[in-house]
């Protein structure tokens, strides 16, 4: 690990250098190559530097036991000592983190999509609830939304919608929402008052660049049709909505939330390429498919991942086992701490393999 380190600093020096030539500057291509790397590396070796500064901390204490004859002096030293120790073992930790493979997709801008389960009426008022709490969470990461098409319920609930949450890093983050999550709670529409339980699906796909799926015009199909839904003028009058199918998979994308048939077309297109692209890193990985059920981040669309329990106020997480009593907190998108816990668990998981 030593020596990894020990290369990661000698090229983040030699970038530091590069960065300063005025004909790098001149060239701002290379300029952004160099300056994205130098960004990657600013963590790990600011902690390797860190890491080798305890190193001579601890060389110097241990020198100093050895020559000190003071009791008192003997004691604090011991004590700075063992302080020291722990700062080593946890900067160890961390520095084998940050040198684990990075998920390429990590800083990309994801789509989601968002589907009401069983339970009926009551599935797509949670599949709502389940796009309020995403909206908040990237407002408060400082993200966009943007809906690329959405169905909605007469009684104000989600059937499917399709959205993209634009913003550096996102997929790093949301890429541990993918699954069932359920919920269980008495529906307002219940006049028993018993607890019903339903469910929604979430799918996490980092959106893809044109440049990693290349779409040949003459495998898609377009059909462009009358919006419909709530709202608007345009309702049943203009053929805004478009339908793209891809021939040679089948997949098909939708989307008739812009009232131009142009940006409608250009929305379908970035879902359609995501799929794609999934298809793709899915048979890339079927023979690791034993390691990818392990993985906390695998994105299983079928497998159930948490439960929502408003009697009891509590979000349970059944992949990591973790249970926090903090209901309404979570839906307004405070996900900060659910997510942060995955992100540790799935690190830990990672370590394991790599000892």
């Amino acid at each position: 690990m030593l020596e990894k380190l020990e290369s990661l600093e000698e090229k983040y020096n030699e970038l530091n250098v590069l960065l300063s030539q005025p004909e790098v500057i001149a060239d701002q291509s290379r300029f952004q190559k160099y300056a994205k790397t130098h960004a990657d590396l600013t963590d790990v070796v600011t902690g390797y530097r860190e890491y080798k500064s305890v190193l001579e901390q601890i060389k110097d204490s241990q020198e100093m036991l050895q020559e000190e004859e003071d009791t008192e002096f003997l004691q604090m030293l011991e004590e700075e000592l063992e302080q020291l120790q722990g700062k080593k073992s946890e900067l160890e930790q961390n520095l084998q983190i940050l040198l684990l493979p990075k998920d390429p997709n990590d800083e990309k801008s994801v789509i989601m999509e968002i589907r009401a389960g069983t339970g009926g009426d009551e599935a797509a008022l949670f599949a709502g609830d389940l796009f309020r709490m995403y909206t908040r969470y990237a407002e408060e990461q400082g993200w966009k939304i943007d809906i690329m098409d959405s169905h909605y319920t007469d009684i104000g609930g989600i059937k499917e919608i399709i959205f993209v949450v634009d913003g550096q890093g996102a997929y790093s983050k949301l890429k541990y929402e993918s699954g069932v999550h359920r919920v269980q709670r008495v529906p307002t529409t219940e006049s028993g008052g018993r607890i019903h339980t339903s469910a929604a699906t979430v799918a996490v796909l980092p959106e893809a660049e044109e440049v990693e799926v290349a779409i040949d015009p003459n495998d898609l199909r377009i059909d462009v049709y009358c919006s419909s839904g709530p709202g608007g003028q345009s309702v049943n009058t203009t053929q805004s909505a478009v339908r793209v199918t891809h021939v040679p998979t089948g997949l098909v994308v939708t989307c008739q939330d812009e009232k131009s048939q142009h940006k409608n077309k250009a929305k379908a297109l970035r879902v359609l390429r995501a799929r794609l692209k999934e298809i793709i890193e899915e048979e890339k990985n079927a023979e690791m498919a034993g390691t990818r059920k392990n993985q906390v981040g695998s994105g299983d669309r079928s497998e159930r991942i948490r439960t929502y329990n408003f009697p009891q106020g509590r979000v349970s997480d059944h992949r990591i086992n973790l249970t926090l009593h903090k209901l309404d907190y979570i839906l307004e998108g405070q996900l900060g701490e659910l997510i942060d816990a995955l992100i540790a668990y799935d690190q830990a998981e990672r370590l394991k393999q790599v000892d």
